[in-house]
């Protein structure tokens, strides 16, 4: 609890600090105005896994036996300006439910809106998932219109600007975004398919962490970089300090040519925290007679990195039909820390907007994924070992492919159902395991 109560405060000094040197320099501004509901959302996802063979199971199998869980997440999502260009955003969300299998077995999980728990007890109480400053210096005349969006105040804005954010968010909210494959509440639903899963991205169990991100954006390509804390121990729900000893650095370049050209999206990264390495614990493993366990291997400033290309390419329909692709690396000598166990990741699908077959705000999405493992990886889960995602005990290596389909029905302005369908080949990266098939229903309803 005092680390928790420490991390808070550290930051909030840090908020502090750049708050009043904002208001010293924009003295002469325009003053703040009342907090203002800027988006609120409610998200059902319903899901069943099938029976699917498994010669044998292991601690952090996906069930072989077949399960239906279902997910629930509420949220309230605040703004403020502040002054001048200086806003500030807090959000507070709910969670209720579980992921089918516990949300093990597997690299590309099947459900994005879930929380993994495991061994932390992070209560059913509503949370705050984002609380920070965003402050924005202009670096021209023209001006673009900012419509209301969660975590977005509307508004007019510069189209050339300098911009910081300081405080609790997610990394992803400003790194390795997509129009077509970003969200798991209206787009697709399985991690490979929403984000990178080659970036452990810096996060706690929940999924956000603290940190600064500084960006120069321009019509044309925009240049980000941020420096974020990470867990203290692999998927934990702690975040460590000082940034000294433990830190992500993230980088992306952005280049977009028009409106409707091809977006590219080019990141790196390097995560230094107290993580093991896959090759010393299985050696010493095999000098102790006993199981490889990476965690116990545990050292300080241990480092990570790893690189991302990420593309979309509007088609028709005013940018809404669609293609999107990734591909992501990380270099797999060391744990994986935050997000999910994959190494190497090739994605790729499309979105197609509903006004083709007479539904106009309706969307049909289809993705395709192969995820990887490092060598050092799969030889430590053929080992036997485990990580917070993977563990059968054993390991017929395979990559795990995966093909999901959803279709979105907008039922009114504000709600939208539809089902979604996962394949997976052989999950968990294991020819002896699957295929798994997943169905589901998902609701939302967003304002």
């Amino acid at each position: 609890m005092r680390k928790i109560t420490e991390q808070y405060l550290y930051t909030a000094l840090l908020a502090v600090i750049i708050l009043i040197l904002f208001i010293v320099a924009n003295a002469h501004a325009e003053g703040p105005e009342l907090p203002e509901l800027v988006g609120a959302q409610y998200t059902l996802i319903a899901q069943h896994l099938f029976p699917f063979h498994a010669a044998y199971s292991g601690a952090k199998s996906l069930t072989n036996a077949g399960d239906t869980e279902k997910t629930q997440t509420f949220g309230i999502y605040t703004g403020m300006k502040v002054w001048n260009h200086l806003q500030a955003y807090l959000d507070v969300e709910l969670f209720r439910g579980a992921a089918i299998g516990n949300a093990t077995g597997l690299g590309g999980l099947t459900n994005g809106d879930v929380i993994r728990q495991g061994s932390f007890d992070l209560g059913n109480g509503p949370y705050v998932s984002r609380a920070y400053l965003r402050y924005f210096w202009p670096m021209g005349e023209e001006m673009v219109d900012i419509p209301r969006g969660m975590d977005q105040l509307p508004g007019k804005e510069p189209a050339k600007r300098i911009e910081i954010k300081l405080g609790k968010l997610a990394a992803n909210d400003d790194f390795d975004r997509n129009r077509y494959a970003n969200s798991t509440r209206t787009q697709f639903e399985n991690w490979s398919l929403w984000n990178n899963t080659a970036w452990d991205y810096p996060a706690d169990t929940r999924g956000y962490t603290n940190g600064v991100m500084l960006g120069y954006i321009s019509p044309v390509w925009a240049l980000r970089f941020g420096i974020f804390q990470m867990p203290t121990v692999a998927n934990g729900p702690d975040l460590a300090y000082p940034l000294t000893q433990s830190r992500s650095e993230n980088l992306e370049l952005t280049l977009q040519p028009n409106q409707y050209a091809t977006v590219v999206r080019v990141l790196a990264y390097r995560n230094i925290a107290n993580m093991g390495i896959y090759n010393d614990a299985i050696a010493i493993g095999l000098a102790q007679g006993t199981v490889p366990n990476v965690s116990a291997n545990d050292q300080p400033r241990r480092k990570k990195y790893g690189f991302g290309l990420n593309v979309e390419q509007p088609l028709a329909d005013g940018g809404e039909t669609g293609l999107f692709a990734r591909l992501g690396w990380n270099d797999g000598a060391t744990e994986t820390y935050a997000f999910t166990e994959v190494d190497r990741t090739v994605t790729f699908g499309a979105q197609v907007a509903g006004n083709h077959w007479g539904r106009n705000d309706d969307r049909l999405g289809i993705g395709f994924v192969v995820n990887g493992l490092s060598p050092e990886h799969r030889n430590y889960l053929a080992a036997g070992g485990s990580g917070f995602d993977l563990g059968d005990g054993a390991l017929n290596y395979g990559y795990e492919k995966i093909v999901e389909t959803y279709y979105r029905i907008q039922l009114i302005k504000y709600a939208q159902l539809g089902p979604n369908f996962e394949y997976i080949e052989n999950p968990g990266y294991n020819r002896d395991r699957g295929p798994a098939v997943v169905v589901g229903i998902r609701l939302h309803i967003e304002y």
